[in-house]
Order: C-alpha cells, then structure tokens, then sequence
C-alpha cells in the first residue's frame, strides 16, 4: 500500500504529529488495525533506514511556537490535499563554539559590529542557523571563578548587546546546554536569554526544553543537551531519548545540539566510552548520539571538544562530531586544529531525509575572529574514516558530504 501510486481523490498523508495522535486513540481503544494502517502510511511517508520511534514522554516542554493542527475529512474532495513534507526543503546551517570576547579579557575594538563580517556570506540562505554560546550574555551576576578556584576557571561575560551581531550575521538559534552556560550564575543566564530574545534569536539547551518553529510548512523542534544541572542532561541517556521522543511526536525534523567530549588538540578522535575533561565527566558521544537518532533526532551537530572531529552516518542520519571552535575573541588557544573551524550546511527534507551537505572550511585568526580557509575538509575526511569506516561520512574535494555505499 505504501508503494501505489496515489490518486488525485487520495486523502492528504498524515502529519507526523497526526499519525502519533491516531496511534495513542488506538491504544486507548485497542484498535490494533487502525494501528497497522497508521504504521503502513508513515512507512510511506519516507522514513529511511528503518522505521524509529515516535512516542510521547512525559517532559516539560517549551516551545517557541505553536500552530494548531486541523484534520481534513477525506470524503471533501474539494479541500487541497496538504503539501507533501517529503517535497519539502530545509536547510541548516552549525557551527561550534562562539565567544565574541570577555572581559577581562578584552572586546572587539568596534563593539563587536565587524566580529562576522568576513564569514557570514556562509550562512546565506539557512532556515535554521545554529551556534554554541559558549558563554554568557551579560552585565551582571556572580562568577563561578571565585577566590582559590585555580587556574583553570574560565568565566566569559559578553556584553548583552553583542546579541545583536549574532542576528545580523543570520544565526537564528543558540544553543546554551554548555560548560558556560551559568558562568555568572543564574542572573548572568537571566540576562543572556533575555538579550537572546530581544534579538528575535531562539535558544535551546535548557531542562525539559523543545524549542519549535516552523520553516517552509514544517515543524522543525531543537534540543540542546551537556552534562550540566542547568542544560538538558547528556549523561541520561535515558531521560534525552524521552525528551527526544517528545521532540519528534511534536514536529516533522528533530535537530540535536550535543557539548560532548574530551578537550583539547589531542582530542580530534571519536573514542568508544565515557569521555572525561580535567575530572569532570563528558558524556559518552557514539552511544548519546546512537540513542537519539533511535529516538527520533534526524541531525546531531556538536561542540565541546575546541577541535573538529569526524562525521557519520547512522540510520541515514548525520552526527558532526565536533564543530570545534568557530570564534573567540582572546579566549582560545590557538594553533594547529585548535585554530582549524568549519560551517556545516545541510538539506533536509521535510520529514527529515538527509538531502544534501558540505564543509565550508574556516579558521580562527589572531585575536580570535573567525575568517574563511584552512584544511578542514581534509582533517573532516580523515577523522571520519578513521573513526567510523564504512559509517563515515564521505567528504569530496569540495566539502561535500555523502554517504559511503555499502
């Protein structure tokens, strides 16, 4: 049935979140026919590599927007059959980790105004545009770096109005499930999420957190998560696959922010287990991202590591290991790949097929600003096949990312 062709009389295919309802009315009823209909249509619907669960979970919710959705009778002929989401395009664009200074650090000498200039031609024409804010937006607040808390206590505080460059530049989503998230304590994330909103840009990274809007007719949901008490947990696999699950029964794309992994510039390898930085526990990357895309997630971009790190394929879904550093104004070491950045660009379709995709190379420059270049692409390619094989991502020349036959 999911394989005929369609008449022009045939009924509009199910929204993802449509089937979910008529799925929970089966259970309640005992339906079990109406369940295998329901299962039939959403194989047809596109799902590749196998069909993954879409069921509710019971976690706090917080969405940026909110369209009722209204079922069509199929006996009206005269109603438009509604927009397949398989025709559908959405385009994302990621990068890693942005610091656009700090004090006591320093800040930009214009204020911040050119900190994007040279590399925001890369994310012309993202729907959805995506960032680690890596720090705070903020004047106020207490820092965690207080007295006898040693040398390796970074605090960054970026006035709130930087906010603002971050939407010139076309970023249009951050995620704030990070190590610095609460730098300044819960005052200091207060004023972040508020200069945040006040520059029309959406977060996501919270406890319980789904942050939705709507591109192009689809429902496109994002989660942030880290091993922090004030992020989404990373560590409770668990617990993300439900909130993930969630994610998906409310939307047609789910994208995953994961703040994963070991520091440093010997850190550019996936390794298999729990990663650890300085003590402190940092997830265990392949089985987190695994579990999620299980659950529903149909991309998985990541930060954390200050370096770039492989890309696979799992269930036909893209996992960007490690977007590294993407800008930081006197704050990061730099060097080697510590210094070596890129921009991920990737089409999806409407119900979360992997269309298309490419690195865009980039590279951070003294004091920390983020310019086009470097040999991204191929350590990217090298990582990925080191790292995963036959389940890496394959990388062209050109930064084009496909996957490998098998």
């Amino acid at each position: 049935m999911g394989q005929s062709q369609r008449s022009a009389n045939a009924p509009p295919r199910p929204t993802r979140r449509q089937v979910y309802r008529r799925r929970r009315i089966a259970a309640v009823f005992g339906l079990g026919g109406l369940v295998a209909c329901v299962g039939a249509v959403a194989f047809a619907v596109g799902r590749d590599d196998g069909a993954r669960p879409r069921a509710s979970a019971e976690v706090s919710t917080t969405s940026t927007t909110s369209t009722p959705e209204q079922t069509t009778p199929a006996t009206t002929p005269s109603v438009p059959a509604a927009p397949r989401k398989d025709a559908a395009r959405v385009r994302f664009v990621a990068v890693g980790d942005i610091v656009m200074g700090s004090r006591p650090y320093g800040l930009p000498p214009d204020g911040g105004a050119s900190f994007f200039r040279s590399v925001d031609t890369l994310f012309a024409g993202g729907d959805v545009v995506m960032g680690n804010l890596e720090g705070t937006l903020a004047s106020g607040g207490s820092s965690k770096c207080g007295t006898g808390s040693g040398p390796n206590c970074f605090a960054f505080r970026t006035p709130p109005s930087y906010a603002k460059w971050l939407s010139k530049a076309g970023f249009t989503l951050m995620n704030v499930a990070n190590n610095h998230a609460f730098d300044f304590g819960p005052q200091g994330q207060r004023e972040t999420l508020t200069a945040l909103r006040r520059h029309g840009l959406r977060h996501t990274g919270r406890p319980g957190q789904i942050t939705i809007q709507t591109v192009n007719g689809v429902r496109v949901a994002a989660v942030g998560f880290a091993a922090y008490k004030w992020a989404a947990s990373l560590t409770d696999i668990p617990a993300a696959k439900a909130l993930v699950a969630k994610a998906a029964s409310q939307a047609d794309i789910v994208v995953v922010a994961m703040h994963a992994g070991a520091e440093g510039s010997d850190a550019t390898h996936v390794r298999p287990g729990n990663e650890t930085y300085l003590g402190e526990p940092r997830g265990n990357s392949v089985a987190f991202t695994h579990a999620v895309i299980d659950a529903g997630a149909d991309l998985v971009w990541s930060s954390g590591p200050h370096v770039l790190r492989g890309m696979e394929f799992h269930r036909g879904r893209l996992i960007a290991y490690s977007l590294g550093n993407f800008a930081g104004y006197k704050v990061f070491s730099l060097g080697g790949t510590l210094s070596t950045s890129a921009v991920l660009q990737v089409t999806l379709t409407g119900d979360g097929v992997f269309v298309s995709g490419r690195i865009r190379p980039t590279q951070i420059v003294k004091p920390g600003l983020p310019s086009p270049g470097g040999g991204a692409i191929s350590l990217i390619a090298g990582l990925s096949q080191a790292d995963f094989g036959l389940r890496g991502a394959k990388i062209g020349a050109n930064g084009s990312i496909t996957r490998r036959k098998v």
